[in-house]
């Protein structure tokens, strides 16, 4: 985590330069919010998301996240001008981070689930917001571009990040021919999960989905499929029946089996 809980705990007296942020029903909203500069990730909206992500992983009353963008473009990539130095002319109150913001590791220690939606051109580095969330929703027109080989470099960061959801191959080809794809093509390599007119109907109807289970148990889970990836195979039942255990020692499991004997609906906590 680049925060501690203590200093993600009033986002909303926070000023976000870059960022809109809404909380409701255990879903935290984020939307990217520069448009002007085709949503391209600077250093203060990398520090912003960064923030927004602790934020969600600490609260006990987020249970979903939705990741959107406003303008034309769902995200351009990395603002390399930005990142060379040149100062951004605007007011963020966001603290320093504690270390280094890696955007396509922030995902991994979020453990909840993420749902982007996708209705504008993603390119480059903003491969690693999709890439790190749980489900992608894309409207159909939406356009997905590595032009990084075209221009002389190697999308080194967003290869990582494409090897957790595609195959090899996949990544490797897509690298290699700098392609541009549609929604279609990104859904068949595992790039997108869902494609679909109604992309902030079906989001939200996740969502709310999502809320109707237990989030301990998911949060649980998604810690537990992080962890598989840094552990050898050998080791994986041993930790997951540990996981088990925890698991089955929580207040929603306990009100989870209460309410299957009663024949009612659980009411979660989340602890």
């Amino acid at each position: 985590m680049n925060y501690t809980k203590e200093q993600t705990q009033n986002p909303k007296q926070q000023t976000f330069a870059h960022l809109q942020i809404e909380e409701s029903n255990h879903i935290l909203t984020i939307t990217l919010n520069r448009p002007e500069k085709k949503n391209a990730i600077s250093p203060i909206l990398a520090k912003e998301i960064a923030y927004a992500i602790n934020y969600a992983h600490y609260s006990a009353d987020v249970w979903v996240v939705v990741l959107g963008a406003n303008g034309d473009v769902f995200c351009a990539g990395g603002d390399l001008k930005a990142f060379m130095g040149q100062a951004e002319e605007t007011i963020s109150t966001i603290p320093e981070p504690n270390g280094e913001v890696i955007l396509g590791d922030l995902f991994n220690g979020l453990h909840k689930p993420c749902i982007a939606k996708v209705k504008a051109p993603v390119y480059a580095g903003g491969f690693l917001l999709i890439c790190g969330c749980t489900y992608v929703y894309a409207s159909p027109n939406t356009v997905f571009g590595l032009p990084e080989v075209k221009r002389g470099l190697w999308p080194f960061q967003v290869m990582q990040s494409m090897l957790q959801v595609m195959s090899p191959r996949a990544v490797l080809d897509y690298c290699l021919r700098g392609k541009t794809l549609n929604a279609g093509e990104a859904q068949k390599i595992g790039l997108v999960s869902h494609v679909t007119e109604n992309v902030d109907a079906e989001v939200q109807a996740l969502a709310k989905e999502i809320t109707q289970y237990s989030p301990s148990a998911i949060r649980l889970g998604l810690e537990a499929f992080d962890h598989l990836k840094t552990i050898p195979e050998s080791e994986a039942h041993v930790y997951l029946k540990k996981m088990l255990s925890q698991a089955i020692k929580t207040e929603d499991a306990k009100e989870g089996m209460t309410a299957f004997a009663e024949k009612r609906k659980p009411n979660w906590k989340g602890v």
